[in-house]
């Protein structure tokens, strides 16, 4: 490297790179983004900006495979009714009317965070009307399958009266005593109000992303998976979505490498591609695989059933705290056949929401005749959160080569909530991990935030540790070592979107994307992880996000 003049060199740290011919290193050099040099190889070299870690360690940049970057972003100019915001029904009911008495009259309070599972039951009509004084009110769950809204905001949607709203395919209209929508709208039924604010500006959308990007960066995250744009029915903003994410990046505003799924019902039948071949998915040919290391297209999402928590997943027997309950598929199982068959033939990888054990099956089913039908290599279809996963389930998901994407945040905040919902003996098949790695299937990392906490951090020490927010322990046989789950959020992200050749280890070559965080990952006792701080965030060898760990020459 004599004579070499590199953008940048950052030196002074205690780099793991997660290269096994190379584990660590105490400089890297970076030139056009990438990594050109370690350690010696440096000598004789000169570079425009020297960066100084001042002994601090470093690890490959954080990726997480399931993280909704736009709501994150919405969520932080909306209400905060999470618990630790609003810790009963008083207090959601207290923040509410707070927020309401600081809008202009008839604006709309939108909301997101609750869960009934802490509060006690969920928000209802009459006590959000009295709380906002007659305006419009939107609060999402947790979980974001299920929401609840206020009479005046069924009116905005049309239902002036209360029992004229009708069941939704896929969804759920909860009731009181006389027929009325109590206020609870759960999976699809949500649309019948939430047409009414969406899609927003594409313009707001773009500031979103541009807010959850420098939320994201903030936590040591370089690259994320959007799961879910392009349509208006609860996942994404609109047709457009994809134009915002090009804006925030001419703009500078993308602080993070993206890769985005569109969802399924964006895709449509295009016509002839060639003779007596119909192509199905986005115009121009468009699929999985396009755009460049900064914004690309990667699977397509399908929802196949709902949420744990809100007992709305499609489950093989009803849930151990709601007898006569086993939750719903969005969509028949024949539908999600088709879709899954389609894109696949067409050359999407597919990326299907699976919760409950019986929706797995259905999805299992389905992409076993999609390559039965139209065989393709190396394919990566995953199954998102893989929730409840029997022994049977995990060996036939390895058999088929799939990546199963579950989030190990959710242990520790919802997981008294997804206990409840399964109770002790259907608890112990929640959230696998160690069974997927033995079973040779690589592991990605993730949190579906906004439904949890977005850093990396916390969800490597849940991973590890295995404990509910109460302390009680859930499936601890399927706690990963650390090395394995700093694994599954650099290399295994990178895997689940065919990136793994561009990311995933400090090594020469790929992208010069890091996090300086403030002790050894590795080495810190397992109930501090969560204690671990990020200090900096390096993307393509910029420094991204600073708290003064870096001394920049």
């Amino acid at each position: 490297m004599r004579n070499l003049r590199l953008d940048a060199v950052f030196h002074n740290g205690r780099f793991t790179t997660l290269d096994p011919d190379r584990p660590t290193a105490r400089a890297v050099g970076v030139l056009g983004g990438r990594i050109v040099a370690l350690d010696e190889e440096l000598e004789g070299s000169s570079a425009d900006v020297v960066v100084d870690l001042g002994g601090a360690h470093a690890v490959p940049g954080f990726n997480d495979a399931h993280h909704h970057l736009s709501l994150v972003g919405k969520g932080l100019r909306e209400l905060d009714v999470s618990y630790t915001s609003a810790p009963s029904l008083d207090a959601l009911y207290k923040a509410v009317a707070e927020r309401a008495a600081a809008l202009p009259g008839g604006a709309w309070v939108l909301g997101a965070g609750y869960d009934q599972n802490k509060i006690g039951a969920h928000p209802r009509s009459e006590e959000l009307d009295r709380a906002a004084q007659g305006r419009p009110v939107w609060l999402v769950h947790t979980s974001h399958h299920m929401a609840v809204a206020s009479t005046e905001a069924f009116a905005r949607a049309g239902f002036t009266d209360r029992t004229a709203l009708p069941e939704v395919p896929g969804g759920h209209v909860v009731r009181d005593e006389d027929g009325r929508a109590a206020g609870l709208l759960q999976e699809t039924a949500m649309q019948l109000v939430e047409r009414v604010f969406r899609p927003e500006p594409s313009e707001q959308w773009s500031a979103n992303i541009a807010a959850g990007s420098q939320a994201a960066l903030a936590v040591g995250l370089t690259s994320v998976t959007e799961p879910g744009i392009g349509v208006v029915d609860g996942i994404g903003n609109g047709p457009a979505d994809l134009d915002a994410y090009m804006r925030a990046r001419e703009r500078s505003a993308l602080g993070v490498r993206m890769t985005v799924m569109p969802y399924i019902t964006a895709l449509h039948d295009c016509g002839a591609v060639e003779p007596g071949v119909t192509w199905y998915g986005l115009d121009l040919g468009l699929r999985t695989g396009f755009g460049d290391e900064w914004l690309r297209i990667g699977p397509t999402k399908i929802l196949s059933d709902g949420s744990l928590i809100g007992r709305s997943a499609a489950m093989c027997c009803d849930y151990h705290d709601s007898p006569g309950n086993s939750g719903l598929l969005q969509y028949e199982a024949e539908q999600i056949r088709r879709y899954i068959v389609e894109a696949h033939r067409c050359g999407w990888q597919v990326a299907t929401h699976a919760i409950g054990d019986a929706a797995l099956d259905v999805v299992l089913d389905s992409y076993e005749q999609a390559q039965w039908l139209h065989p393709r290599t190396d394919v990566r279809h995953r199954i998102e959160h893989a929730a409840v996963t029997s022994d049977a389930q995990v060996a036939r998901i390895a058999a088929l080569g799939l990546i199963p994407v579950p989030q190990g945040r959710f242990l520790s905040e919802i997981g008294d909530g997804l206990l409840a919902a399964l109770g002790p003996v259907r608890g112990k098949l929640a959230y696998r991990m160690r069974s997927f790695l033995d079973a040779g299937v690589e592991l990605p990392g993730s949190t579906d935030a906004p439904v949890v906490a977005s850093a990396p951090l916390l969800s490597i020490h849940d991973m590890v540790n295995r404990r509910t927010a109460s302390g009680a322990p859930i499936a601890p046989h399927e706690a990963v070592t650390v090395q394995e789950a700093l694994r599954a959020y650099t290399i295994g992200s990178a895997h689940a979107v065919h990136e793994e050749h561009i990311k995933g280890t400090l090594s020469r070559g790929m992208l010069a994307d890091f996090v300086v965080l403030s002790d050894d990952l590795l080495r810190v006792e397992p109930e501090r992880i969560g204690e671990l701080t990020v200090g900096a965030t390096v993307v393509g060898g910029h420094v991204a996000h600073d708290v003064g760990a870096l001394k920049v020459s």
